[in-house]
């Protein structure tokens, strides 16, 4: 009698072979699937871009929206399988790619309720982030760590500015809403705040505007407030990366194992000799 086939104990799962397809990016077949998935995120969301131009609408219109509604199934019966595959379900759907993932598929679900919920596909467009992890380019990742950490460490000073400027905006609003009144367009004090903030960013779009001297001239103080104000956040980021970056390393002199602290130093201070990781110059 022929033996029965066994199963082999050390085969992997269906689970664990979605895993290594859609989580494993070293492998063959998780290149080519992440490949192919970030090709299907730029067709849907150019698909999404050329259905909002009339006349491709009208000439186009039910092949694009065939193609956004196949891609969409696919992207929903794809993120069905990362959340059955993922070894850590909780940490993936909680993840930043995983709330992505999410995110990509609700506004198509939205869309059977509400069809303009449809133009918010385009957020499909975050998927791309995956691109960094496909190419393996460590260095975009060092640079957005260093980033996240630079924002993280100024979020209390960026929360003070913030509500700083939101003190002048009130006051200011306020302030216009008594000077100029409703027959110059201040027609309260929200509408009020809504100009001082136009003003203090320097974006002018000019639908209000003070008729008295009183209030041109508080509006220009609020203007060259502005300039000031919109390098404050920048300079707080800028400071807090600088901070987070390492030192660079002392070298040591050879001869004389003096230490120097400058990087771009090629000879000893004390003793002149050449410093180690420098080529003789010509």
């Amino acid at each position: 009698m022929p033996e029965e086939p066994t199963s082999d104990p050390a085969s992997p799962s269906l689970r664990e072979k979605l895993y290594i397809v859609i989580f494993e990016h070293d492998t063959e077949a998780g290149k080519r699937f992440d490949v192919w998935l970030l090709w299907a995120v730029l067709l849907s969301v150019l698909s999404v871009i050329l259905e909002s131009v009339e006349s491709i609408r009208v000439g186009y219109g039910g092949v694009i929206h065939g193609v956004e509604w196949v891609l969409t199934a696919l992207f929903v019966v794809e993120y069905v399988l990362r959340v059955y595959s993922a070894r850590k379900r909780r940490a993936y759907v909680l993840s930043f790619f995983g709330m992505v993932d999410l995110i990509a598929v609700l506004p198509s679900l939205v869309a059977l309720l509400y069809p303009l919920a449809q133009s918010l596909m385009v957020v499909r467009v975050l998927r791309l982030l995956r691109v960094f992890r496909v190419l393996k380019l460590a260095s975009f990742h060092g640079a957005g760590d260093a980033l996240l950490r630079a924002l993280s460490a100024s979020m209390p000073k960026i929360t003070v500015f913030l509500g700083t400027v939101l003190g002048v905006v009130v006051i200011v609003g306020a302030a216009m809403y008594v000077i100029e009144g409703p027959e110059a367009g201040f027609n309260n004090i929200p509408t009020s705040m809504y100009w001082a903030i136009v003003t203090l960013t320097t974006v002018g779009y000019g639908d209000i505007a003070p008729q008295s001297a009183v209030g041109q001239g508080l509006a220009s103080l609020l203007m060259v407030f502005g300039y000031g104000i919109i390098a404050v956040p920048t300079g707080i980021v800028s400071a807090e990366m600088v901070r987070s970056e390492p030192a660079p390393e002392a070298r040591r002199c050879s001869a004389c194992q003096v230490e120097e602290p400058r990087s771009d130093a090629r000879f000893c201070r004390v003793c002149g000799v050449q410093l180690s990781g420098d080529s003789a110059s010509d």
